[in-house]
């Protein structure tokens, strides 16, 4: 018998629904800004436009810059950790951490990577403030923890290194801005790029990668 308490189990009204839709269009436009402009050029009168919504209309759903940026971050975060979740139990760490590496590239490729300042101490407390991104963010670092020790006692990672750096590394490709010049040169496909970084962050610069139609 299903909980009709729960979240999952509740229908959303007609209004909930135009709000909810209304929200994700925002942060849509806000993922599609950070992405172009980055946080300091982007501004809330270009995220109502871009919506097509009036100024007032943006501030009744986030009350700041940070705190819709934040959103943005928290929604990505959910997203990640979907398809971390959705990922086969059969699938090696390792092929599982590539994977994670793969979808993130491909995240950015498509022009919605929401990126933000890692120095700027007034988001970054507004991220610690925002309850869902942290308990989203600590879901997706133990769930990736956990597959680096796994890759690190098989060997498929080296044991030498720090679990943070491993992890670090990993959340940096999200944002790799090798990505963005390689697709700006127009001589390799989203497909090339999406493996050649992931050989280069698991491979390195010795071994040469296979991509498809080359040799």
């Amino acid at each position: 018998m299903t909980d009709s308490s729960t979240p999952a189990s509740k229908k959303l009204s007609f209004k909930q629904q135009q709000h909810q839709f209304r929200e994700d269009a925002i942060l849509d436009a806000v993922n599609r800004l950070l992405a172009q402009k980055g946080y300091d050029l982007m501004t809330m009168d270009e995220v109502a436009a871009e919506v097509g919504i009036a100024k007032a209309s943006l501030y009744k759903h986030f009350e700041s810059k940070e705190a819709v940026a934040a959103a943005s971050m928290t929604r990505f975060i959910e997203e990640a950790l979907s398809m971390t979740r959705d990922l086969p139990d059969h699938m090696k760490p390792i092929d599982k951490i590539k994977s994670v590496v793969r979808w993130a590239v491909r995240v950015h490729l498509s022009g919605t990577m929401p990126s933000l300042p890692s120095t700027r101490s007034s988001i970054q407390q507004t991220l610690l403030a925002h309850e869902p991104y942290v308990e989203k963010l600590e879901q997706l670092t133990l769930l990736l923890g956990e597959w680096i020790g796994q890759a690190q006692d098989s060997g498929e990672l080296s044991p030498a290194l720090p679990g943070e750096v491993i992890l670090y590394t990993i959340y940096a490709r999200s944002c790799d801005p090798v990505a963005d010049f390689l697709k700006n040169g127009g001589a390799f496909s989203d497909d090339d790029i999406v493996e050649l970084l992931v050989h280069t962050c698991f491979e390195g610069m010795v071994r040469t990668p296979a991509l498809p139609g080359r040799i």
